[in-house]
């Protein structure tokens, strides 16, 4: 007789009568090249208590299994001791000794943890899985008790004793009466379950050994741990044979119990089924006496007599409706079936706003409602003069990208107003499932449509201004990757025919006016970016800012918190002062905030009745509003190797100190300040860079071995990345080794290469107005970024003289001067 050996993964034993793991276990599928193990034979079962057992055996803890002798059970070694002991022991004796844990949750037992009767094992064969874990199969050879543990690494060690079994007399009736009980009760449980297979059966008939049979039912039998190992620990083998006669008795019980549910579960189905035709059999009768459809069906027909609705969505709907005529009201898919044909009839189908084409109105609704914002009104103006013209287009797919606070979400309220459509805005930050964008099938219990067609429902009509809010926040998990299936939503090739699961027909988004926001394109995927026309929007300048809260902020919290204009006024100055002095950030966000509490402080002063003067000046507002944030200003430096660079960050521009010194050594150079991977790269480029082009500034190549170089950039608590530093820290290096002043009142950004040239950099609107905010009076660019100072408004750059630049001779002439620095130290 022989079981054919799984290659079973888990660490429970095959439990022949548990139905929970009968999948793991057949007897079936036996072929020429499966390999078998040997059930054990009577006279095997008598040579159990023969073996000699050493003294001292490696101990493996098993959590949720009790090892029985002659019994076989595969078990997965995941604890590296464990793992360690099987290695040894297979490469060795392969004899091992296995006790249950008492609690499964230890990782590393003692012997306090353990059982004290085990079982000697046998290692029979060592697998490893697909999966990468190990898998054993061993055989139990007789029982041992614990005696001492002897060591705990590298695995458990233990000096144990044999543990005597005691058999009864041969001819012994009682005992023989039993054996056949356990053997026939095994049958009928094998016969009474459905999810046993057949097999089973056939395995117990051919076990000759009663020793065996009681120790093979037993580590099969569906009881709890402790309650086999209080058998494996009954030395008469007889007392055994009556606690697993009990065990499977009450195991027979519990499955007859089990049954007799099943049948009555089967009998309320046959029931309800019966129900279910005596209502189709009274919906005749009320036909027939002219009461025939139902108040839900009846309000469908009646508004899916008005809908304009395509001939596939037509025909879908009807073929649903008598499907929904057919089913029993009171089952629960009748509930689901109402919900889908429900929102179907809700869909605007072929429902469109009427635009409206007046491009001056529009424009005035633009202008009246956001500041600046230029490029972004000019191509919504544009999109409303070809639908005038033409009549009928697509609509385009627009990203507006910029920092926070900068208005991109509220243009899609005066966009939508501005075209006379409804609008809708969907949030996607932190959105990770691609349900919420394609729904649900309907087929599940809860399922609902994806968020696209729930907003349009709402809006009322197909063609609606949507805001696709922080896209660039898009996350993913398991469920699915919602920004691949925005792919379909915003490609205008394929939104035509958008097709949501739950829906399960196309609907038609092309019509759909997408404005999608974000801060950090970076983050958005690349095929998803390629859809979408990028309309970016830089920060705000301070002259616009202070038309801002003049025209919109300050009148809006005015209105907000109950007062009127009389009763507050804050000027040019002021405000001008309110946003250096109380704000640093590219939007307007922080900036309302401050304006608010000027206003609350006002309304606290007119509720109370005190004398409040009207007028706001910039000493009132340290008093309002307490210190004031300190000003990145620009400061000479009377020392080589200081320079000013210009820096963008995700709340506008700021200028950046690269301070350099050198120190006698072997020519190492050091980089602080918390600097990303790029930006260090510039650092070595650019002493590379000054390394082979010594000559141009009269320098001997052997003082680069001799002076150790270091590097650094303030406030190091903040990281920075970016190339946009290289010609800062090449002036920087270069007047650190030649001593030369840096000329003041000068500031640069641009990337170099190991050729000396210069490349353009971005965020140059941010970082001019930066520099005009810290007093900088001369700007060093890129000969690539004379375009992007040439869109600034004039009057923001009014002061600034800029330098355009190819190489870096050019940037080295320009900023160091003739006159070496006070104090010059010797470099030689």
């Amino acid at each position: 007789m022989a079981l054919q050996r799984q290659n079973d993964s888990r660490n429970d034993i095959m439990n022949a009568f548990d139905p929970k793991y009968n999948d793991n276990m057949s007897y079936q599928f036996i072929g020429e090249e499966s390999e078998f193990i040997p059930l054990m034979a009577s006279e095997e079962d008598e040579n159990l208590n023969i073996d000699e057992v050493p003294e001292e055996l490696p101990i493996l803890p098993l959590r949720n299994t009790v090892l029985f002798p002659g019994v076989v059970i595969p078990i997965t070694v995941g604890r590296d001791k464990s793992i360690k002991l099987i290695r040894d022991a297979n490469k060795g004796s392969k004899i091992i000794g296995v006790l249950t844990q008492m609690d499964v949750e230890v990782e590393e037992p003692e012997q306090d943890d353990l059982y004290e009767v085990g079982t000697v094992a046998q290692i029979l064969k060592m697998l490893r899985m697909p999966d990468g874990s190990t898998t054993a199969i061993i055989q139990g050879k007789r029982r041992f008790t614990l005696e001492s543990l002897t060591a705990t690494e590298p695995y458990l060690k233990a000096k144990v004793s044999l543990f005597n079994e005691h058999k009864p007399e041969a001819g012994d009736s009682e005992f023989e009466a039993t054996v056949s009980s356990i053997r026939d009760m095994a049958l009928e449980i094998i016969q009474a379950s459905p999810n046993l297979p057949s097999e089973a059966a056939f395995a117990i008939k051919n076990i000759e050994s009663p020793g065996f049979l009681v120790n093979f039912i037993s580590s099969n039998l569906n009881a709890e741990t402790e309650e086999k190992q209080e058998m494996l620990e009954v030395s008469d083998l007889k007392q055994r044979a009556t606690m697993l006669l009990q065990g499977l008795h009450k195991e027979f019980q519990l499955l007859e119990l089990k049954n007799q549910i099943q049948s009555k579960v089967k009998v309320d189905i046959d029931r309800q089924q019966r129900e279910y035709f005596l209502h189709q059999q009274m919906r005749m009768i009320q036909e027939e006496l002219g009461n025939g459809e139902s108040q839900d069906i009846k309000e469908l027909r009646q508004k899916a007599a008005k809908k304009k609705w395509p001939a596939a969505v037509k025909k879908t709907f009807e073929k649903e409706l008598a499907k929904l005529e057919r089913m029993n009201s009171m089952v629960a898919e009748y509930s689901v079936q109402l919900n889908y044909l429900e929102f179907m009839i809700e869909l605007p189908w072929n429902t469109y706003t009427k635009d409206k084409f007046d491009l001056n109105r529009a424009k005035r609704i633009l202008d009246r409602d956001h500041f600046g914002l230029e490029k972004v009104k000019e191509r919504i103006l544009e999109h409303l003069a070809v639908l005038k013209l033409r009549g009928d287009m697509r609509a385009p797919i627009l990203c507006l990208a910029g920092p926070p606070g900068v208005g991109k979400t509220s243009l899609g309220k005066s966009i939508a107003e501005a075209l006379g459509r409804s609008y809708s805005r969907m949030s996607l930050g932190g959105m990770r499932d691609e349900s919420e964008i394609r729904g649900h099938r309907k087929t599940y219990i809860g399922a609902m449509p994806g968020r696209i067609l729930q907003n349009l429902k709402k809006a009322g009509a197909a063609n609606p201004v949507f805001i696709l809010d922080e896209i660039d926040k898009l996350s993913h998990d398991i469920h699915g990757d919602p920004s691949s299936a925005l792919l379909e939503v915003l490609d205008p090739e394929q939104n035509s025919t958008f097709h949501d699961n739950f829906l399960d027909v196309d609907f038609d988004l092309s019509k759909v006016l997408f404005i999608a926001t974000a801060n950090n394109l970076g983050n958005i995927q690349p095929a998803l970016r390629d859809r979408m026309e990028i309309i970016h929007i830089s920060g705000y300048s301070v002259e616009e800012k202070i038309e801002i809260a003049k025209k919109h902020l300050l009148p809006k919290q005015i209105k907000e918190h109950g007062l009127s204009p009389e009763h507050l006024k804050l000027r040019k100055p002021a405000l001008e002062y309110l946003i250096q002095h109380y704000t640093r950030e590219s939007g307007v966000r922080r900036l309302e905030q401050q304006v608010a509490a000027v206003v609350r402080k006002a309304a606290v002063a007119i509720a109370s009745e005190q004398e409040f003067d009207p007028i706001i000046t910039k000493e009132r507002l340290n008093d309002m509003l307490g210190p004031a944030i300190p000003r990145e200003r620009y400061t000479q430096f009377n020392r080589a190797g200081v320079v000013v660079g210009l820096a963008w960050t995700a709340v506008g521009g700021d200028i950046l100190y690269i301070e350099t010194s050198l120190s006698k050594g072997k020519g190492r150079l050091s980089l602080t300040g918390n600097l990303g991977g790029v930006m260090k790269e510039s650092a070595q480029l650019a002493l590379e860079f000054l390394k082979s082009n010594a000559g141009l500034l009269d320098l001997d190549q052997e003082l680069f071995d001799r002076w150790n170089v270091h590097l650094h950039v303030p406030e190091g608590a903040t990281p920075k990345d970016g190339p946009s530093a290289g010609i800062t820290m090449l002036t920087a290096l270069a007047s650190a080794f030649t001593q030369r002043k840096v000329k003041a009142g000068l500031a640069m950004t641009g990337e170099i290469t190991l050729r000396g040239q210069v490349l353009p950099v971005g965020g140059i609107k941010e970082k001019v107005l930066a520099a005009r905010r810290a007093d900088i009076k001369e700007v060093i660019l890129c000969e690539d970024n004379r375009r992007d100072v040439e869109e600034i408004e004039p009057a923001y750059v009014k002061g600034l003289k800029f330098h355009y630049v190819r190489t870096m001779e050019e940037v080295l002439s320009i900023a160091l001067l003739k006159q070496k620095v006070a104090q010059a130290i010797r470099i030689e």
